[in-house]
């Protein structure tokens, strides 16, 4: 009797381990996969900034930093929990193992419907009735999803974009007097006011029906 319950044991924790393996190479896969996209959406961003419309450079760059957040904390999440089931008595974090394997399920399948091509990424340039609802509709199910730090590195890649953009148009030359690097102090006062900036955006936005 002893011996088969001892097998069961281990049979569980080799199927979860397996599980938790087999989710991490998709994870690699889509991360691979998922580059298409994030090339193209920096991309738009340029184009956006190239025109001046920064309210859709900034929501490409969003969707980028989500679809790569998304995919960097679910290989974490499944590589500590990896660890747990070869380190600790299986039977300890049985619960938090299947609900990890629940969880990254969940994302992949997130990550699925972000995958399902360029289609909905070229949306974000459209004009039509239709792309400004698809627009409407990533700006919301973004908003709240981000962490501040998260919108913060997305609004410092907007702004060397800009920089980019602008260097490649013809420009007075440039004065050669070193730019002074931020202090800490200033650095929060401007996340400060990106924050308070954000939150005053999206109270302006009428929430779906």
């Amino acid at each position: 009797m002893g011996n088969t319950s001892s097998t069961n044991k281990i049979s569980a924790q080799d199927r979860a381990i397996l599980d938790l393996k087999n989710q991490r190479d998709k994870l690699h896969q889509y991360q691979k996969r998922i580059t298409v996209l994030t090339d193209r959406e920096t991309a738009i961003a340029k184009e956006c900034l190239a025109r001046n419309d920064r309210r859709r450079a900034l929501l490409a760059l969003r969707r980028k930093k989500y679809q790569e957040s998304l995919l960097a904390k679910t290989d974490a999440q499944l590589e500590q929990l990896e660890q747990l089931t070869n380190r600790v008595e299986f039977a300890l974090v049985q619960k938090d193992v299947l609900f990890g394997l629940q969880q990254g399920t969940n994302v992949l399948q997130a990550i699925q419907k972000e995958m399902g091509g360029l289609e909905g990424v070229e949306k974000l340039m459209g004009e039509t009735e239709e792309a400004r609802a698809y627009q409407e509709e990533v700006s919301q199910m973004l908003a709240g999803r981000m962490s501040n730090q998260d919108e913060d590195e997305v609004e410092d890649e907007l702004e060397a974009l800009q920089r980019e953009v602008q260097g490649s148009v013809s420009l007075p030359d440039a004065p050669t007097t070193a730019i002074p690097e931020e202090t800490e102090k200033e650095k929060e006062q401007k996340a400060k006011a990106r924050a308070k900036a954000r939150a005053k955006e999206r109270a302006a936005v009428p929430m779906a029906a």
